[in-house]
């Protein structure tokens, strides 16, 4: 019997949570079930408590208290012994059925989803080719005020590349809190960012060219030529790989929440497996 789920992942403070907790009241508003696991160990606030959370197994602040560790090292630490204990989470979410949404909540430190192993390991786990047979999505949120810097737009669209590649799975890459920059962009030109290029660059030549003659003083080098022609690197090197898209995602509305929800959907293909539901009481009355 298979499964369905979706990995939350990005960096820290792109709203990973805060989309889980809307992701989760629309789906009960849609009388859908759904199973948040919290695979953070150093998250404390949560709208909705975890139905598992990795701090029953593990915690970040105990890590470091004991190991001596710093957040991200302990961090790593914390992973690598939940792939120790991989019963606690086969043992949790083998029970559920396929009406079941699984929503996996992250940690932030980009490093889990870039060049350590320890993530494709766990998915691997959790997929068909491991022991629960789940139809596994990852959502990978990435913070829209991104935009207004646009070296830090695509090395945040790389680091989502880089996660699409190291794990292999169908891939929703989205742009969160969109409400804060709807009065900054216009539409038009927000729209230039879901799919990025490296045209995105071009607007920024006459500030660039302005940086450089200033970029004689060592303190601002990451303005000059060698900065640029970075970027320019990392723009070229995504266009020619063209798999990273956008979603726009503001959690204060609810049809977004739903448009990514039915994203998700159609990568894990979570309807083809649904059975038609009973009418509600009031459906009928409406339906008289």
């Amino acid at each position: 019997m298979s499964k369905y789920g979706v990995l939350v992942m990005g960096p820290a403070g792109s709203g990973k949570t805060t989309f889980c907790s809307a992701l989760i009241t629309h789906l009960r508003n849609n009388r859908r079930s759904c199973f948040y696991v919290n695979l953070d160990p150093a998250a404390e606030d949560f709208a909705h408590e975890p139905d598992l959370d990795i701090k029953d197994l593990i915690t970040l602040e105990d890590v470091m208290d004991e190991m001596g560790l710093g957040p991200n090292g302990g961090l790593i630490y914390c992973f690598e012994f939940l792939l120790d204990n991989l019963d606690f989470l086969t043992e949790a979410l083998d029970p559920l059925t396929e009406e079941y949404l699984i929503i996996l909540d992250m940690p932030g430190q980009i490093e889990l989803y870039t060049h350590i192993p320890i993530l494709p390991t766990l998915v691997r786990h959790l997929t068909r080719t491991g022991a629960l047979n789940l139809n596994l999505c990852a959502a990978y949120l990435l913070e829209s005020t991104f935009v207004v810097d646009r070296a830090k737009f695509f090395a945040g669209t790389l680091s989502a590349m880089s996660a699409m590649i190291m794990l292999e799975i169908p891939h929703v890459n989205v742009l969160s809190k969109m409400d804060l920059i709807k009065s900054t962009l216009e539409r038009r030109e927000l729209k230039r960012f879901l799919d990025p290029d490296t045209s995105l660059l071009e607007d920024d030549e006459a500030e660039a060219d302005t940086a450089m003659t200033e970029a004689s003083d060592p303190a601002t080098t990451l303005q000059g030529t060698s900065f640029k022609r970075l970027n320019r690197a990392v723009a070229q090197l995504i266009d020619d790989f063209g798999m990273v898209s956008f979603l726009q995602l503001d959690v204060q509305e609810e049809d977004s929440v739903g448009a990514i929800l039915s994203y998700v959907d159609d990568a894990i293909q979570y309807h083809e497996a649904q059975e038609p539901r009973e009418p509600r009481e009031t459906d009928v009355d409406l339906g008289e």
